[in-house]
């Protein structure tokens, strides 16, 4: 291991500690992955999407905290905050302005517990019914242009 040098003491006291997995930190609102139960995008929080798969998730983790990404406005985190009074789950809204992400919630733990699917599944069956009727529409207008 190197050893310090003056920058490398200026930008900690101007910093504070680096910690590790920093990036994976900001990305998942503060957690780390191996803590995570769940993780809803800004998307599904925002419609609603996620909020059984939510439910069923507390119901089964009661002892968890819940995170909100503070970009969203609190409107959207009705339900979520109502489920989470519900369970008697504390939650947290995190605000960092300087880190991009597209997380919206985090149902986590203070330590690891390796859930190896920690994203909600999307309904494909859903999007790929309506590409095709989009598809269809665009034929159809395709071959008016023709006429």
């Amino acid at each position: 291991m190197s050893k310090k040098n003056v920058e490398d003491y200026i930008t900690e006291g101007i910093y504070g500690t680096r910690l590790p997995k920093q990036e994976e930190r900001d990305y998942f609102l503060g957690t780390l992955r191996e803590r995570i139960v769940i993780a809803l995008t800004i998307g599904q929080v925002m419609t609603d999407k996620g909020i059984q798969t939510l439910e069923e998730n507390m119901k089964n983790n009661q002892e968890a905290k819940l995170l909100f990404n503070g970009k969203i406005a609190s409107k959207f985190l009705k339900a979520e905050k109502e489920l989470a009074n519900k369970y008697k789950i504390p939650y947290t809204v995190v605000s960092n302005e300087a880190v991009e992400t597209d997380i919206g919630a985090v149902l986590t733990y203070d330590y690891a517990i390796d859930e190896e699917h920690i994203f909600m599944e999307e309904n494909f069956e859903e999007h790929t019914s309506e590409e095709k009727k989009e598809q269809k529409s665009n034929l159809f207008s395709k071959i008016k242009r023709l006429f």
